[in-house]
């Protein structure tokens, strides 16, 4: 399944692009994305944002080379960042300075990213839409250090999707989809600890680099999609969610029917961004159940959460949560069958000591449809992924959101807006 960041033409809203979609990088925006590569009007800086012939986004700095988005080691990946944040960082102003930054264990690291609306949620740290061009690369950049190069392409293809629901949806509240902040937690110029956040929202990310422990965690993390499956006007597929799907079902369909059995009569749990969570496992299939193979299966699916950075920080994680393997509970809810043109999607959850990652298919659209594309079940997902054990690096502890917007399963609005904004 090939993904693309290809992005149609945009009929109506006026919004910022990130990479092919949501920051509007060297003049670069959806109606022209056909262009080659745009440079910044700003005269001190040359950086500038093109498109690979697949579609993906090119950073080139200001010396003319070509950024690269993925490094092979955790101290690689802290020290790209690092620079990224502090070049970034002599890009604003003071009192920009002053907003994007906070002490590393502010308790709002915990408050302000959601799977709601940025109207209902206050992020932290600055509106990309309010940063100059300069700015706006110099934020992608930092984004770009951050993830690895199938996570980049995963987070810009949920960013897209956000865009495309704002561009056709007939929601009366689709311009609130186009804003994305990114804040700062820690002092990036230490050795110690740091947290990058960045989100709106379908995306909230919170990665916390520890340079003096070598470390890098990104629990907790909230990945959504909608619309999950629309074309381009070019005629490209767009699926920000296709793998996750493709190794949710590679690991499903591994499952004897005894197993699937099992996994089907689990309890299925969701412990969402504004929700304090005892990670409590009910019943399910247990990872001690599953063959080898099986188990390597279900560590690549949780690998689309936990290993976002680089190679090593991945395989670091991976081993961790491999460790407690047997321990972890798999639940499953929904279809059975890979055919998002069937049936209302999935559900799963798998809850063990090092790892808690839950999909949740929405059940509404939450008043964002549009004709022929799906907007709900298959079409609407939120998910999550946490560790029990190092949530926030354990810098601080998750705060319950204020008016219960944590978005669980069966929440009001199906973890998209409340009805009452619909």
């Amino acid at each position: 399944m090939t993904k693309n960041t290809d992005t149609p033409k945009r009929p109506r809203h006026r919004h910022v692009l990130l990479g092919t979609t949501l920051f509007l990088v060297g003049g670069l925006t959806l109606a022209g994305c056909a262009a080659g590569t745009t440079e910044s009007d700003d005269s001190t800086s040359t950086s500038s944002v093109s498109r690979s012939a697949t579609g993906g986004l090119t950073v080139t700095d200001a010396a003319g080379e070509v950024t690269e988005s993925h490094s092979n080691t955790t101290a690689e990946t802290i020290a790209n960042i690092t620079e990224a944040v502090a070049a970034f960082l002599d890009t604003l102003t003071e009192e920009q300075r002053e907003t994007v930054t906070y002490e590393y264990d502010d308790e709002t690291k915990t408050t302000s990213w959601s799977n709601f609306p940025v109207t209902f949620v206050e992020r932290a740290g600055l509106n990309v839409a309010d940063l100059t061009e300069v700015q706006q690369v110099a934020a992608l950049q930092v984004l770009e250090a951050l993830l690895s190069d199938d996570a980049y392409e995963t987070a810009s293809n949920i960013i897209a999707s956000d865009q495309y629901l704002a561009d056709y949806s007939s929601s009366s509240d689709a311009d609130i989809l186009g804003q994305y902040y990114i804040a700062f937690f820690g002092d990036v110029a230490d050795v110690s600890a740091y947290e990058v956040q960045f989100g709106g929202h379908h995306l909230g990310i919170n990665a916390t680099l520890d340079g003096s422990a070598d470390s890098i965690t990104f629990a907790p993390t909230h990945l959504g999609v909608q619309p999950a499956d629309w074309t381009t006007e070019d005629g490209v597929e767009v699926q920000a969610f296709g793998d996750i799907y493709t190794e949710a079902f590679a690991f499903y369909d591994s499952l004897t029917a005894e197993q699937q059995a099992t996994l089907n009569a689990g309890d299925v749990t969701m412990c969402a961004p504004g929700d304090t969570c005892d990670f409590t496992t009910g019943a399910g299939l247990s990872g001690a159940e599953l063959s080898e193979e099986q188990q390597q299966l279900l560590l690549d699916l949780i690998a689309n959460w936990s290993g976002m950075a680089d190679e090593e920080t991945a395989a670091t994680t991976r081993a961790e949560i491999e460790a407690t393997l047997d321990a972890t509970t798999i639940a499953w809810s929904g279809e059975t069958t890979y055919d998002m043109t069937q049936g209302d999607g999935i559900n799963f959850s798998i809850s063990g000591p090092n790892v808690y990652v839950a999909v949740q298919a929405q059940e509404g659209s939450a008043g964002a449809n549009i004709d022929g594309v799906t907007t709900s079940g298959w079409g609407h997902v939120h998910s999550i992924y946490r560790d029990p054990t190092n949530d926030y690096a354990n810098s601080v502890e998750q705060q319950e959101a204020t008016g219960g917007v944590g978005g669980g399963v069966g929440a009001p609005g199906d973890g998209g807006a409340p009805p009452s904004s619909n």
